[in-house]
């Protein structure tokens, strides 16, 4: 229904930015990420989802489509609701839970609020098994021969082989996010999450 709402920032509360458009205050549920990224009386987009079920209807907006494609997939695992995928993406924005569900660290993602280690075992498996086996084999295979480097930093090779796969889970395509790691300073981004951000942002710049 909403791809997006663009307006005034007239009220944050926690998990709530309210956003003023056309005179209309448009309560949008969101997370700390969110939260942090918008200023009252700013000028900003969420990027939305509308939540309809028996007689819930909510609104949900998020600053960037990665956190709103992760919404996505959170409340697609059997026994995530909308409250639990708030609570997992203030803990763990994009680049975080991408590498999380990548790299099977359900620990972190326990650290949401009345998220056991069950569901987050659920989150990752089930998020995991949505990219085949072929996808994963070739993100983590594909590293472009510009970005190869010598055997004494092959550490550094795995984190983007990582961030080839986390940004898969995203959304993107392995050639987009080849691409988008094209040019990275990889001395400057020594680990898989600062990769992945500065692939996002890079990404978001077009």
């Amino acid at each position: 229904m909403f791809y997006y709402i663009e307006g005034k920032v007239a009220l944050l509360e926690q998990s709530l930015c309210v956003i003023d458009c056309g005179g209309v205050g448009y309560a949008c549920h969101t997370s700390q990420n969110t939260i942090s990224a918008v200023k009252k009386g700013q000028i900003v987009r969420l990027y939305t989802y509308l939540y309809r079920r028996e007689d819930i209807l909510d609104l949900y907006g998020f600053a960037d489509q990665e956190e709103l494609n992760c919404f996505k997939q959170l409340i697609s695992v059997s026994g995530v609701g909308p409250k639990a995928a708030i609570a997992i993406l203030s803990v763990a924005p994009p680049s975080r839970l991408a590498l999380a569900i990548i790299t099977g660290e359900e620990k972190m993602l326990t650290q949401a609020p009345g998220i056991g280690k069950k569901i987050a075992q659920r989150i990752v498996l089930e998020l995991r098994d949505k990219m085949s086996k072929e996808q994963l084999e070739s993100a983590k295979g594909g590293v472009p021969a510009a970005l190869e480097l010598p055997a004494a930093q092959a550490g550094a090779v795995n984190h983007t082989q990582e961030a080839i796969a986390a940004l898969m889970v995203l959304g993107y395509s392995q050639a987009e996010a080849l691409h988008a790691l094209e040019g990275i300073d990889l001395t400057q981004n020594p680990d898989a999450e600062s990769i992945i951000r500065a692939c996002l942002k890079k990404l978001a710049a077009g």
